[in-house]
């Protein structure tokens, strides 16, 4: 019999953990509400880093409140609008992202783009982990004024990283839970420290500041968008479990709503707290300031309830990275193959930690790669999925040569033309504090869109090359075509 439906999704009710891989999620196990969607969205946003990444919009971009707003506004409908419309191939096709992203890139093909989007997730979950060690060190130094050593440093990173295993390991009937009581918790935790700023804050030094470039809100929407854009290739992880009759619209509204609800307030505040805090944004430590700013009483529970969205993030993505790393031919069960990540996570935090001079910079930096390394196979798998009614489920699981998913010798050569064509491109218009591309300087780059360029780019290259026909996957009875579901 079905489980319980959990977050858009559900798991098989025989086991705590799930046990499902790659295969795809037959239609009697798919009972899943599509307003379900929006506690995975919100839990995928609870974190203290767009606090900082508000007040980055104050510090570095210039920009006053009201252009603030419209970036908190712009950013969510933009990158979630994608993730929710590439979600869409969750329910269609049953199996997770980079399963079903063999059939668009072929067998060995989808290894390429799979990598690097493996690869990009050690960062993501690198970056979590450091802002949940944090978290951990500011509570304990305000409740028993213990400091921050190398020593602990290294504890609470295990602690985190420990944690997140745990949950991403247990699937997502555990995300499910967590998701659920942590978006209860944070946004009652969240009213009442936005309420603090209402009556705290100097409102005539926030309205006072005046408006910075246009250019600069721009980049400032692609900067916060980057978080959503990390997370289109998992889209489909969180709704494979949906029924195919559920509505795509639905789908796209849920997301787009689970994530505003969380990114909109939590940025504004962020940039009012910087008009006062100026040096909020370049701090080496993302997460003290709360301490500073808000009494003791509401910092503690707020840091640690964050500490639990933290978490969940990083259990999402190691969830996804476990599915992806199964299509990369590592032969583990999902439960054990977040394993590998949650090693990296803490090599890499320890180091971020201990040895970067600039967090923010650091992770800003990060972002702005991670979204070009994204947008390039977002392009190629959305073009595809607007054309493919249906995937083979068999031909997703076989990686020999009777495939249909191997076209010629197990490439499908316009999908990867496509991919790493708007991947140079899309690092052309790129600059970091490490690395500038050739056209950096020009508006794209200036405004911050080299990950629009790769999307804009891939998915061009990809519609007008002539597409290899693979032997056609039977759409079960009722199922439309992605143009046609969209207007119900």
């Amino acid at each position: 019999m079905p489980a319980e439906p959990a977050d858009g999704a559900i798991a098989p009710a025989e086991s705590t953990v799930e046990t499902r891989g790659l295969e795809p999620v037959p239609d009697s196990e798919r009972s899943g509400r599509v307003r379900e969607l929006v506690p995975t969205w919100v839990a995928a946003n609870i974190s203290v880093l767009l606090l900082t990444m508000g007040a980055g919009l104050v510090i570095f971009n210039k920009l006053n409140i009201w252009q603030v707003l419209v970036v908190a506004v712009a950013a969510p409908v933009v990158s979630y609008g994608i993730v929710g419309l590439i979600s869409i191939a969750g329910k269609r096709g049953g199996a997770p992202g980079m399963a079903l992203s063999r059939a668009v890139f072929g067998q060995r093909g989808n290894l390429f783009p799979g990598a690097l989007i493996w690869v990009a997730r050690w960062g993501w979950e690198t970056i979590n982990a450091v802002s949940g060690a944090y978290a951990v060190l500011t509570v304990l130094d305000l409740l028993f004024g213990i400091k921050s050593n190398t020593t602990l440093i290294v504890v609470t990173l295990l602690f985190f990283v420990g944690c997140t295993f745990v949950v991403s390991g247990l699937g997502i009937n555990a995300l499910r839970v967590c998701s659920k009581w942590s978006t209860y918790l944070f946004g009652a935790f969240s009213v009442l420290v936005l309420g603090y700023l209402v009556f705290t804050t100097d409102w005539s030094a926030v309205f006072a500041k005046p408006a910075g470039s246009t250019a600069m809100m721009v980049a400032g929407i692609g900067t916060i968008a980057a978080g959503g854009i990390s997370w289109v290739p998992s889209g489909p992880d969180f709704t494979r479990y949906l029924p195919r009759t559920a509505s795509s619209k639905g789908m796209v509204g849920a997301t787009i709503g689970g994530a505003g609800v969380v990114v909109l307030p939590m940025v504004l505040m962020g940039a009012v707290m910087a008009v006062g805090t100026p040096d909020l944004a370049t701090a080496q430590d993302p997460v003290s300031f709360i301490g500073e700013l808000l009494p003791t009483w509401i910092a503690v529970p707020y840091l640690l309830i964050a500490l639990v969205g933290m978490l969940l993030i990083n259990s999402m993505s190691m969830y996804s990275a476990g599915f992806t790393a199964q299509t990369l031919g590592i032969k583990v069960p999902r439960a054990w193959a977040v394993s590998v990540n949650a090693v990296i996570s803490l090599v890499f935090g320890f180091l971020l930690m201990v040895v970067a001079t600039s967090f923010f910079g650091s992770f800003i930096s990060f972002l702005t790669l991670l979204a070009v390394a994204f947008s390039a196979w977002i392009g190629v798998f959305g073009v595809d999925m607007l054309r493919r009614p249906a995937y083979d489920g068999a031909a997703l699981l076989d990686t020999t040569r009777t495939s249909a998913y191997w076209y010629r010798g197990g490439y499908a050569w316009q999908a990867m033309t496509a991919w790493a064509l708007a991947l140079v491109v899309g690092l052309l218009f790129t600059s970091v504090d490490w690395f500038s591309g050739p056209l950096s300087s020009t508006w794209i780059g200036q405004n911050g869109l080299g990950w629009v360029a790769g999307i804009v780019t891939s998915g061009l290259l990809y519609a007008v090359l002539p597409r290899t026909q693979a032997p056609a996957a039977h759409a079960p009875a009722g199922e439309r075509e992605l143009a046609e579901t969209l207007s119900n």
